[in-house]
């Protein structure tokens, strides 16, 4: 589960891309898996909210179930439920659900891959991670410890950061906004920016577009989820 406030997009790369059963080039899947460029279906009839959790809420219930194809590059039957939910004050609030339909037990990584708009990435700084150990993907996925107060941007970063409080934030200085991000079931950070040089070789990204955007993830990738037959 992920709880967001006022997230924007870029023009190309942007939104909240759901990553499984594979984060990065982690495993021997595509890149990030394959379930963020599949085609969902919409439950027509789904499950209510709780009591608790109804006031005010407008919701939608995507649905995901893998393909013969799909089968054959990953041997597992699974149910994705995606709830996607907006209240009037503008928290958006995401919750995955993944069911074991397998006949075996089978483990995913997993990573809500958020891209939120910011007025210049040098003006940008997150709290929340400091002291916190990560994994630089830049040096190989070497561990390293965090000792900054805040995350600030002066070149690419791409870092998992590891047993992460439920609560960061990302502080915009020039816009005087704060994303602020909650989330449960997720241990992990990610935090990317690709910076100049990367930016200029990414097809879907402006060779500038770098300096507005961040990309913050609440993610399970050092200890993948194992789910059981029926979980």
């Amino acid at each position: 589960m992920m709880n967001l406030r006022r997230v924007l997009s870029p023009r190309v790369r942007g939104g909240i891309p759901s990553c499984f059963p594979q984060f990065g080039n982690c495993g021997s899947l595509e890149q990030h898996g394959s379930a963020r460029n599949k085609i969902w279906t919409i439950d027509e009839n789904p499950p209510p909210p709780s009591p608790n959790d109804s006031q005010g809420k407008s919701f939608v219930d995507l649905l995901l179930k893998p393909s013969e194809e799909d089968l054959k590059r990953w041997p597992h039957s699974f149910d994705f439920r995606l709830r996607v939910s907006l209240l009037a004050d503008g928290s958006l609030t995401l919750i995955s659900r993944i069911w074991n339909v397998n006949g075996k037990p089978f483990s995913f990584s997993f990573a809500y891959h958020t891209f939120l708009s910011v007025s210049d990435i040098s003006e940008v700084r997150i709290e929340g991670l400091e002291t916190l150990d990560y994994l630089d993907n830049l040096c190989q996925k070497e561990r390293f410890t965090e000792q900054g107060d805040a995350i600030t941007f002066e070149s690419e970063v791409d870092r998992v950061y590891l047993s992460t409080p439920n609560v960061v934030a990302v502080l915009d200085h020039e816009r005087k906004r704060t994303y602020v991000v909650r989330k449960e079931g997720l241990p992990d950070v990610v935090v990317w920016n690709p910076w100049e040089k990367k930016s200029k070789s990414m097809v879907d990204l402006g060779d500038v577009e770098y300096k507005q955007m961040l990309s913050m993830n609440g993610a399970a990738i050092e200890k993948p989820v194992m789910l059981k037959p029926g979980e």
